[in-house]
């Protein structure tokens, strides 16, 4: 899925507006991060879906 953040930017090194690929897992959406190569977890709230997984019937 897509998301974009709309949070606190200077809290975590994510960008307002941009927009990430991430997986919802454990109520959090998980975000892979290419410099440590690690994925973090950040609450859903922060985010607004712009693409889901999910397949319309």
């Amino acid at each position: 899925m897509k998301v974009r953040y709309v949070g606190d930017y200077y809290k975590v090194y994510l960008q307002n507006g941009e927009i990430y690929d991430a997986v919802l897992k454990d109520g959090f959406y998980r975000i892979y991060d290419k410099d440590d190569e690690t994925d973090y977890g950040y609450w859903t709230d922060d985010f607004e879906v712009v693409e889901s997984d999910r397949l319309t019937p």
